[in-house]
């Protein structure tokens, strides 16, 4: 190994990194290496621009390197100032404050997130991404068991040169929409998945480039056919015992795991904006394509956004909930930190957990959610982000810095995005009116 490469996280979730040479990393650890923090967007203002990487020890690994030449070994980076202090702008220092609060009241947060995501041919020639819609590279649904196709064969080799890095993969298949695929990841703590999360993404863009296809992460790339989600499994633990279980009641669920359901769902709208942060995470967010819209919680219904997988029998440490609004194009440290934040304010809260979401809600009326009681998530980035900036909850998570860059930021995407005009309109309006 001569080479290292010290990743890092801007506020977006877009990886960042610069590499140094095997001969400078004890000097990286012990002191961390000066970059300009002006040139990331969302770190620093100009004038106070440098910053320090100092590499996190446990995060090293070896990147897959295809042929002959010497491996170059990764490290995920913690951003701070130069005086050591953390920096504000830097995502994984979000997550580790809530983990830290977390552990104060004796929690251990895990998860363990569900990312879909699709192949497509690559465009070439006249061909390009922002004029021709992308091009399926299969036909297949759910569980399709195909021994032949490229799909299948680049995701078996994304799931192996994980599993090389030591990234282990609890299952992977092919999901319902053509060409869609899945990779779920095994518990572990938060930070450690929030740094797996960018690494899994990486790796799947890298091994479908070797073999000329493209690999997205954008949660709704197809029109008639559902979305990529982040469906993300979490638990607490107390002393090394699952905080979730409780032997005598009907669903097995504690008090705990209770009242963070249910600060889930009452903060569900203020921290959407950070678990979909993108204009069009909300083509996803829509009834008829399996994706949540409703906040609800339910043990087997699919339709509501809070699910409680039923509990193995014998296996109380598998006990667990799934949050199923977020996708895979999410920065991995705020949504964690977010939905972190949420159940632990409904713990400290007190929080009453509503009843279960027994029916269909896609069937029911709007008149009828209403009488339940049950509200809809955000319908756009902007309503996101209404309900975002009245909330006191988020702007502690995320602090100062990250609140305001990320609003100011989602703000700009979301008028760029009123102010374009597209193929909708000139299918729709162009010759009619």
């Amino acid at each position: 190994m001569r080479f290292v490469q010290l990743w890092f996280s801007d506020v977006l979730g877009t990886a960042k990194s610069f590499q140094i040479t095997a001969a400078e990393l004890e000097n990286a650890l012990e002191e961390g290496m000066t970059f300009d923090g002006s040139a990331i967007d969302g770190f620093s203002r100009v004038q106070e621009s440098d910053v320090l990487a100092v590499p996190d020890a446990k995060t090293f690994q070896l990147l897959p390197h295809p042929g002959e030449g010497s491996p170059v070994a990764r490290m995920v980076c913690d951003v701070v100032n130069l005086d050591g202090s953390p920096f504000g702008g830097d995502p994984r220092d979000v997550l580790r404050r809530v983990m830290d609060r977390a552990r104060d009241v004796g929690y251990s947060f895990y998860v363990a997130p569900e990312l879909e995501y699709f192949y497509f041919q690559r465009a070439s020639g006249a061909k390009t991404s922002v004029t021709v819609p992308p091009e399926p590279l299969d036909s297949g649904s759910y569980f399709d068991l195909s021994t032949h196709d490229l799909p299948s064969e680049v995701r078996r080799e994304t799931v192996l040169t994980l599993e090389e890095m030591g990234i282990p993969v609890e299952y992977s298949q092919h999901e319902d929409a053509p060409s869609q695929h899945e990779i779920d990841l095994r518990y572990t703590d938060a930070m450690t998945m929030a740094d797996t999360v960018m690494t899994v993404r990486m790796v799947v863009k890298e091994v479908a480039a070797r073999h000329g296809i493209a690999a997205t992460f954008m949660p709704k790339p197809l029109t008639g056919v559902q979305g990529s989600g982040m469906h993300t499994h979490m638990s607490l633990f107390s002393g090394g015992v699952n905080a979730f279980y409780d032997e005598s009641d009907e669903y097995h669920l504690s008090r705990t795991a209770r009242q963070f359901i249910a600060g889930l769902l009452v903060h569900a709208r203020e921290l959407t904006a950070v678990t979909n942060q993108w204009v069009n995470s909300y083509k996803r967010l829509i009834v008829g394509y399996e994706a949540p819209v409703h906040i609800s919680w339910a043990r087997n219904n699919r339709s509501a956004l809070v699910r409680v997988p039923p509990t193995k029998t014998g296996k109380a440490e598998s006990t667990r909930i799934e949050y199923r609004a977020p996708d895979p194009a999410t920065n991995p440290y705020l949504a964690f930190a977010a939905l972190l934040a949420a159940g632990l304010a409904g713990i400290e809260g007190d929080y009453q957990l509503p009843e279960e979401a027994a029916s269909n809600l896609y069937e029911l009326s709007a008149h009828e959610r209403v009488a339940l009681g049950i509200r809809s998530l955000p319908g756009s980035l902007s309503e996101a982000l209404d309900d975002m900036e009245g909330s006191h909850l988020m702007a502690s998570v995320l602090g100062d810095h990250v609140f305001e860059w990320f609003v100011r930021n989602k703000r700009s995407e979301w008028a760029d995005y009123k102010a374009e005009v597209g193929e909708f309109e000139w299918r729709r309006y162009l010759t009619a009116l």
